[in-house]
């Protein structure tokens, strides 16, 4: 059949075709996630209840999606910064970054065969928990050969702990009375995933924020090296090493704010666009973690997420708090 005849039918099907009570729901739903009515957290929970009840009906684009959509919130979060402020977050978080990747690969390596869990999938999970969550997972994946039913029980993993994150970090960094940049020095080491990371740290103040999106993403370059040593340490050639270009164009947005008066004055605007971005990737977030999706994971790799989490977590906090 000639393309262009095959066009023009799929097209007039996609006219004809009726929209599904879920797909109105969920549409509403995604529209209700951008106003001021639904924080992160609560944008994430509806999310889940909507995979639990009616099931995403858009489930085959999401993961692009929400990809797409949490780089541009992320860039977009650059231009509420200041390229000094930005420096001496990096600087601080340096060694405390070092350190926590360290120990949280070599703790997952223990637990890997402690657990007998399967190698690659419990290498993702330890490399989702000690660096950025989904696109670490994303990045690494390729260079040690994982097939996809160990990539969707890694992101399973790592999705599920970042649900609970966003929730319990804020009520204990106000229990412990916490500073704003010792929260978002916390939340950027400790929480998996950036769109969790912000979305924590957003709750807690602009403070907050600021120094958690800095950390996470000057993090999130450690994924280049670890990639690299992964296709090593599995001896895996010619393997396409994902990297984070959008980290790139986050800096770029920092530097036109802090040195040219046109993007100062727009960047408040520009920032709360992108929160709004966020709520609606942790939306979606949410909405792909179906019954099915979580039974997949499986206990031990829970366990391993849980124990790694704490290891790194615990630790964490208790520097923080005595020390900074």
């Amino acid at each position: 059949m000639d393309k262009k005849i095959y066009t023009a039918i799929r097209y007039r099907q996609l006219l004809n075709r009726k929209v599904s009570v879920r797909e109105i729901i969920f549409i509403v739903l995604f529209i209700l996630c951008l106003t001021p009515f639904i924080s992160a957290p609560l944008a994430l929970l509806l999310g889940i209840i909507v995979a639990q009840w009616i099931g995403h009906p858009f489930l085959a684009v999401n993961h692009k999606a929400t990809q797409i959509l949490l780089q541009i919130s992320v860039v977009g979060l650059g231009f509420g910064m200041n390229i000094d402020s930005a420096i001496q977050t990096g600087k601080q978080g340096f060694v405390l970054t070092v350190i926590s990747i360290i120990g949280t690969l070599s703790l997952g390596y223990l637990l890997g065969k402690l657990l007998k869990l399967e190698k690659v999938t419990a290498y993702l999970i330890s490399v989702g928990t000690a660096i950025c969550g989904g696109s670490a997972i994303a990045a690494v994946s390729p260079t040690v050969k994982a097939n996809e039913k160990q990539v969707s029980v890694a992101l399973g993993t790592v999705f599920l702990l970042n649900a609970v994150a966003l929730f319990i970090f804020p009520f204990i960094g106000h229990f412990l009375e916490l500073t704003q940049t010792q929260f978002g020095l916390w939340c950027a080491v400790a929480i998996q995933d950036t769109s969790s990371v912000v979305g924590a740290a957003s709750k807690y103040g602009n403070e907050a924020l600021q120094v958690a999106t800095t950390l996470k993403l000057t993090r999130a370059l450690w994924i280049i090296p670890i990639a690299f040593l992964s296709a090593l340490a599995f001896k895996t050639k010619g393997a396409k090493i994902k990297i984070p270009y959008f980290i790139g164009l986050f800096v770029l947005a920092v530097i036109l704010t802090s040195y040219i008066p046109f993007f100062q004055h727009i960047g408040s605007y520009v920032v709360h666009i992108s929160k709004m971005g966020l709520t609606l990737t942790l939306f979606l977030i949410g909405a792909s973690l179906s019954r099915e999706a979580l039974l997949s994971v499986g206990f031990k790799a829970i366990l391993q997420g849980v124990i790694l989490w704490l290891g790194l977590s615990i630790p964490v906090l208790v520097y923080i708090y005595f020390c900074l």
